[in-house]
């Protein structure tokens, strides 16, 4: 039995573990088909693997510009309050005026900033929800290798399926389900149960993460290899249930 490990795509590292597709034109690294849902592809892109560096924009030089205002010096302001002072029987070492006060319902906690800059586009996109929802992905490794791939998140970071879930009026509106976007085996990997291992642990960290339901949207007009969410019997056997059934884009729920 081949020795399981599930990894969390937060970093250069783990993101450089992400398996290739079974179908050679498209690239996990490199898809935005979920983020986008107008101009959203699958294909193999790449230029996206190369991490881009944010350019700051060149500030427009003043000097010897004729129309540039004038520099004055700073003039005092007549209306500025004036600045307080201490009472004559102030003591010195208790200086109220110069000590701020503690606010006691200042936050302590530090959201950890996404990351954006120096790594490949998808990355990012993937790292954009760090210190609210979480991560986006997980990779299972079997025996040290990438065997499988898994794609989530809360709903509103995949404007295509909320695009799709808006041609079912039936879907209920609350609570708002989590979405697995994307579940993938590698070729050499399928029929291992490799994918529905990873569903699983996923399905469990969205519970965790407080959802109440996750949704699946099969594309069932493409080849299997061309899909990016599975069949509707790989979803029954992990307790998902048809939700709308129809013979293009059925919707596949589960209560968590």
């Amino acid at each position: 039995m081949a020795e399981i490990r599930i990894v969390e795509v937060t970093d250069l590292p783990s993101f450089e573990l992400l398996p290739p597709c079974a179908d050679e034109r498209f690239d996990h690294r490199t898809c935005d088909y979920w983020e986008d849902a107008d101009r959203g592809s699958k294909l193999y892109r790449p230029a996206w693997l190369t991490a881009q560096e944010r350019q700051a924009p060149a500030r427009p030089q003043l000097a010897g510009n004729p129309f540039a205002p004038p520099v004055h010096a700073a003039e005092p302001n007549p209306f500025a309050p004036a600045p307080r002072t201490a009472p004559p029987d102030a003591i010195a070492d208790d200086d109220l005026f110069a000590t701020p006060l503690e606010n006691p319902f200042t936050p302590t906690a530090q959201r950890e900033r996404p990351l954006r800059e120096g790594v490949p586009r998808k990355l990012a996109l993937l790292d954009r929800g760090r210190g609210i929802f979480g991560s986006y992905a997980k990779v299972l490794l079997a025996d040290g290798e990438a065997a499988a791939y898994c794609q989530f998140g809360p709903l509103s970071a995949y404007p295509r399926a909320i695009r799709l879930r808006d041609l079912y009026p039936q879907l209920p509106d609350a609570p708002l389900p989590a979405v697995i976007s994307c579940i993938s085996t590698t070729a050499a990997a399928r029929r291992r149960g490799f994918a529905r291992q990873l569903v699983d642990a996923v399905c469990d960290d969205l519970g965790q993460r407080g959802f109440a339901a996750v949704e699946a949207y099969p594309d069932l007009t493409r080849d299997e290899d061309e899909t990016s969410a599975g069949r509707p019997i790989f979803w029954h056997a992990l307790g998902f249930l048809t939700a709308v059934d129809d013979e293009r884009f059925p919707v596949m729920r589960r209560e968590l």
